[in-house]
């Protein structure tokens, strides 16, 4: 009977150890993560609660035929791994980097350990065993697709995009080009978030920022990339028809295109794009490396979220083609003053009931900001999901996160403002839009301070009650306020409020 230890158990390769558990055989894991040894004791995995780095902890422990070091931190597991091997000078060792390594600790980890994991050049199939891909005849379809393309092409990014959305935009014009077929990365809203400026300024990558006005004319071909649906979270016309879509969210209804990969198992969509640039046999631009690799890093909050093996796997495709300077440039921009603002902001008006903070955060000329400052109370002790929003012009931004376990923030906003405004995400990280009319008919400031007032509450109790009574939503604190916004202003058009 095969015997595997596992010692620490973090994040990244808690999926390992999931997947070992599932073996058959016999498997102990030691980690100082109290919380984390009640779970997979839950779970009937046996765990044992004490500091893996201590010789001590492993001095009673039966020889195994398989160690995985598998916490989080870079210097836990290199002083995890050198007491493995020093009890252990026989068994085969597998030991996760860990995410501050420098050239020494590699080259130490190299030494002791018969395979390291590195997020960045996914190593960790040695561990998990199997990659997804998709399949030659979805390659080969796609380039049908492309070449039945007479004209121009339109790559198109939902609004206001994110790395991996900018990222996967540049790959299909790529892909397009490379099978001679003439292509544009495109976009409506604006790129705020200083991250994302400076992935795209610093890699010099060639978007076009599309204005609601401009005509659609100049293409005869469309692509959707890290969304599904046109007239959801970008604006083109919704009966618009697709060429292309390449997403990894799951849908929120009929998905229209010629082709379609909607890949729910990658982290990013980026992920997906790395696989058909494989395929089509394309040399990597280090631009496009770089922007895919980012794209992946920030859809799985590298490499801890929503990760699959194919998302290592496409790391370490990446990984020799990246040019790992200007990453470092684009990871570390500065903070600009609105974002720090509009996160005070957040932190002095938030609402918090028992683990939620909901927070307003008044005006802001930066949506970028929302998720930045729902990240940042996120951090607050005692506190797991989050929701920020604030007012542009007659718009309300909403993000949210979430590291609770039985909370989807992407079925939760949609049950709370799909029927007045525009919502989706993922389980932990989520957004919505909503358009108030309402606005635009107020006489004057003191009016449209007691009308945002309002919405404010209304966006409250709506997001509350989601979470306590999914998958209805039940009338309750906020119906007379809505009620009244509704009959002085008349009755919405199902996308305001």
């Amino acid at each position: 009977m095969v015997f595997r230890l596992v010692l620490g158990c973090g994040t990244v390769c808690r999926q390992v150890t999931d997947r070992v558990a599932e073996r058959d055989g016999r498997v102990l894991v030691i980690t100082d993560d109290a919380s984390a040894v009640e779970t997979l004791r839950d779970e009937s995995v046996p765990a044992r609660h004490a500091d893996p780095t201590d010789p001590d902890a492993i001095a009673t422990v039966d020889q195994p035929d398989v160690l995985f070091v598998a916490g989080d931190r870079t210097d836990v597991n290199l002083a995890t791994l050198e007491a493995a091997r020093e009890r252990f000078p026989d068994t085969m060792i597998v030991a996760y980097l860990g995410g501050n390594a420098t050239a020494a600790d590699c080259s130490r980890f190299t030494e002791l350990a018969d395979h390291v994991v590195d997020p960045t050049e996914a190593l960790a199939e040695h561990a998990l065993e199997g990659t997804a891909s998709p399949s030659a005849e979805a390659a080969i379809e796609l380039r049908e697709q492309l070449t039945e393309i007479d004209g121009r092409l339109a790559v198109m990014t939902h609004d206001n995009p994110d790395p991996d959305a900018i990222a996967s935009a540049v790959a299909l014009v790529d892909i397009a080009e490379s099978v001679g077929v003439d292509a544009d990365a495109c976009y409506f809203g604006a790129i705020s978030h200083q991250e994302n400026r400076a992935m795209v300024n610093l890699l010099e990558l060639d978007l076009r920022n599309m204005a609601p006005d401009d005509p659609l004319t100049d293409y005869s071909a469309f692509a959707l990339v890290d969304h599904s649906r046109p007239g959801v979270n970008d604006q083109l016309p919704p009966d618009l028809h697709v060429d292309v879509v390449i997403d990894h969210h799951p849908p929120r209804g009929p998905v229209p295109g010629e082709f379609v990969d909607l890949r729910q198992g990658a982290g990013a969509t980026s992920t997906v794009l790395t696989e058909y640039l494989e395929h089509f046999d394309l040399a990597f631009d280090p631009r496009t490396a770089t922007a895919l690799l980012y794209g992946i890093r920030v859809d799985t909050s590298d490499f801890t979220r929503e990760v699959s093996p194919a998302d290592f796997r496409a790391a370490s495709v990446l990984s020799p083609y990246v040019d790992d300077s200007t990453l470092r440039q684009i990871e570390q921009p500065s903070l600009e003053g609105e974002t720090l603002e509009t996160i005070a902001r957040a932190i002095k008006n938030r609402i918090e009931r028992e683990s939620v903070a909901v927070a307003s955060v008044g005006r802001i000329g930066n949506r970028d900001a929302l998720p930045q400052a729902a990240d940042q109370l996120l951090a607050m002790k005692g506190i797991e999901t989050t929701l920020v929003f604030g007012f542009d012009d007659e718009m309300v931004y909403l993000s949210a996160r979430s590291r609770a376990a039985d909370v989807d923030l992407g079925e939760t906003l949609r049950d709370a403002f799909d029927r007045i405004g525009s919502a989706g995400g993922h389980a932990d990280m989520a957004g919505a839009q909503l358009e108030i009319g309402i606005l635009g008919s107020a006489d004057d400031e003191e009016e449209v301070e007691s009308i945002v007032s309002i919405v404010e509450e209304v966006i409250t109790n709506r997001f509350f009650e989601a979470l306590e009574t999914r998958p209805g939503i039940p009338v309750g604190a906020y119906t007379q306020t809505s009620e009244w916004l509704f009959t002085q202003h008349g009755e919405p058009d199902g996308e305001s409020i």
